[in-house]
């Protein structure tokens, strides 16, 4: 069987037309994924990997500051936990006075379900390891 130039190209643009379809939707999977992606793992480690290799490129630090740099970021993070430690007290306290405070504007059934409610929050809290939001 002996093709036509004219079936021949159709068959051309359609391989040509299917791979550049595909070529789209393969990138906007690619794209899609990626944002997800960054978005789901901003921890700490990440965040500053991202930072030190940003620095590193666009200042062309030498391996000395490199060094220097990461020195930095230790004691920073040092300084901020320790300061965190040193708060968490206090956030405590004013976290329980406003819980009591709550439940004094509350009647004896709106109480019951307030504890109710702390109590699962606070377990959301355990296995998240987060707080669920401010003034809660």
């Amino acid at each position: 069987m002996k093709l036509s130039r004219l079936a021949i190209s159709i068959y051309v643009g359609l391989v040509f037309a299917s791979g550049a379809v595909l070529g789209a939707f393969g990138q906007r999977l690619y794209n899609v994924s990626t944002v997800v992606s960054a978005k789901q793992t901003r921890n700490s480690e990440e965040f500053r990997k991202r930072v030190v290799a940003e620095m590193q490129g666009r200042l062309k630090l030498n391996d000395d500051q490199v060094n220097k740099l990461n020195f930095i970021m230790d004691d920073t993070r040092a300084r901020v936990e320790e300061t965190r430690q040193k708060m968490r007290p206090a956030l405590q306290a004013i976290h329980e006075e406003q819980s009591q405070k709550i439940r004094g504007m509350l009647n004896a059934d709106q109480q019951v379900e307030y504890d109710k409610m702390h109590k699962e929050r606070e377990e959301r809290q355990k296995q998240t390891g987060h707080p669920t939001g401010p003034g809660v």
